[in-house]
């Protein structure tokens, strides 16, 4: 290498040392973040995403979640199971037909019942696994770390409704814990919401619904589910005035739940009157000798 040469590398070498490095970026999203990337993660329909946010939020602020960060989270459980528990329940009555069609002589190919079985037991896989995820993270982290009233109370609702999913599709033996858990968890919302969250208040009248639903549907108790459910319906109603005083949002809240409330009591008491007139005609029935 020639003299000139090597002064040039060699001043080349001493600008290298003698210049600062880049200062260092913080390439970690702040709780802000991770919440504005979860919005557009939901706009995207990317549930397992919008999850994944809400866990970083969640390591950020000790689990302590606000409204906002509380609705992302349900949000996006209730969309990822409620795709799986729709195709449950499609491949749940296509393996159901075929399996009367065998049982009739019809020809059903054995190993199209045995493919209908594995989807659906695939399914059910993927549906326990996320349920699962998410009560406990809801038993390990969110509830030991909820304050008194509504952030309770939405906990323990949550938990109440993802251990009714899995009782839908448990076939299993765990199937009267699954729905055993479901009503602790159901009772012990109702029972703080009672005395800590007014009767119009929307996440007390859709815990109200949802109990309902359980009773009427894990528990087949339509009785029991009008009672819950009009007692809830009376009370709310008797003081919707105090609804002039609350936000826009809060009012159309509570509003729908009342309809559905409403529409589910008129569905349950038909199919109450329905249940009533048939034991009626039974026992008029003639004994056959």
């Amino acid at each position: 290498m020639s003299p000139v040469r090597r002064a040039a590398r060699s001043a080349r070498s001493r600008k290298a040392l003698d210049t600062p490095a880049p200062p260092q970026v913080n390439t970690k999203a702040s709780r802000a973040d991770c919440l504005a990337i979860g919005k557009v993660a939901e706009a995207a329909e990317r549930w397992d995403d919008v999850i994944a946010q809400v866990k970083n939020i969640i390591s950020y602020s000790n689990a302590h979640l606000n409204i906002e960060e509380r609705n992302l989270l349900s949000v996006a459980y209730k969309n990822k199971t409620g795709a799986l528990r729709t195709s449950w329940r499609t491949v749940d009555t296509l393996a159901k037909h075929a399996a009367a069609l065998a049982a009739a002589g019809r020809n059903v190919p054995l190993r199209e019942q045995a493919l209908l079985r594995r989807q659906r037991e695939k399914i059910e896989g993927e549906l326990a696994a996320a349920c699962e995820e998410l009560l406990d993270m809801l038993k390990n982290e969110l509830v030991p770390a909820a304050g008194v009233g509504e952030e309770r109370v939405f906990y323990y609702k949550m938990q109440g409704d993802y251990y009714r999913y899995v009782t839908e599709f448990s076939t299993r033996p765990p199937h009267a814990a699954y729905a055993t858990r479901s009503l602790d968890a159901y009772t012990a919302a109702y029972k703080h919401a009672v005395g800590t969250l007014a009767p119009w208040h929307p996440t007390r009248l859709g815990l109200a619904l949802n109990f309902a639903v359980f009773f009427r549907d894990v528990r087949a108790s339509p009785e029991r589910a009008c009672h819950l459910a009009k007692h809830a319906f009376d009370e709310a109603v008797a003081r919707l005035d105090e609804l002039d005083a609350m936000p826009e949002q809060t009012v159309k809240d509570a509003v729908m739940i009342l309809q559905l409330l409403r529409d589910d009591l008129i569905l349950w008491s038909g199919e109450m009157a329905t249940m009533d007139r048939e034991e009626e005609e039974r026992k008029q029935q003639p004994e056959k000798r």
